[in-house]
């Protein structure tokens, strides 16, 4: 069996709508199972396990939009898809969105990296995953690119002579005139 990150929840633990109400104390044990977890589908104890993620980087009760928030929907998101992809592994749209969620929380961790780096360790410890750096911008050298190049360098260098014969012309008219304005 492959293991999910939904065991840890207790199939005796109310449905999300249906936990906070005082009449669930005094219903029948068959109405008590039916809006438990027991026989809940996959989406409802997704949701439960979405809103415990959530529960622990929440800085208030209304927040929802944060870049911690925001990092734990897409890593509960990111564990289901790879739980569906164990089970499915040729399932190639699943596989797609999975690596889209990868990209958007990688890009949310960076942005958290850059503006609250103590918030970020806390959301990548809590998270259990490990922020690594992009890799820098290296381009790959074909000789296409080495001839474009050069090319590049010497009407560079050429313009660069031009200006200065440019700056040395007009730099002589300046002392001549200087001359000229003495005498």
């Amino acid at each position: 069996d492959i293991p999910s990150q939904l065991d840890d929840l207790p199939p005796t633990m109310l449905k999300k709508d249906y936990a906070n109400l005082p009449i669930m104390n005094s219903v029948d044990d068959v109405v008590r199972r039916l809006l438990s977890l027991e026989m809940a589908s996959q989406k409802e104890k997704m949701k439960i396990k979405m809103q415990q993620l959530v529960e622990k980087v929440r800085r208030s009760p209304s927040d929802n939009g944060s870049s911690e928030v925001q990092g734990k929907f897409k890593t509960g998101r990111i564990r289901m898809f790879e739980e569906h992809l164990q089970r499915h592994p040729k399932d190639k749209n699943n596989r797609r969105r999975m690596l889209m969620d990868v990209d958007k929380r990688k890009k949310l961790l960076g942005y958290l990296r850059r503006v609250r780096y103590d918030t970020f360790e806390n959301t990548c410890k809590q998270l259990g995953i490990q922020y690594s750096l992009p890799p820098p911008y290296t381009r790959r050298v074909t000789k296409r690119w080495l001839v474009k190049k050069a090319f590049c360098v010497k009407v560079f260098q050429e313009a660069q002579k031009l200006k200065a014969a440019e700056r040395l012309k007009q730099r002589r008219e300046r002392q001549a005139r200087a001359r000229a304005v003495r005498q």
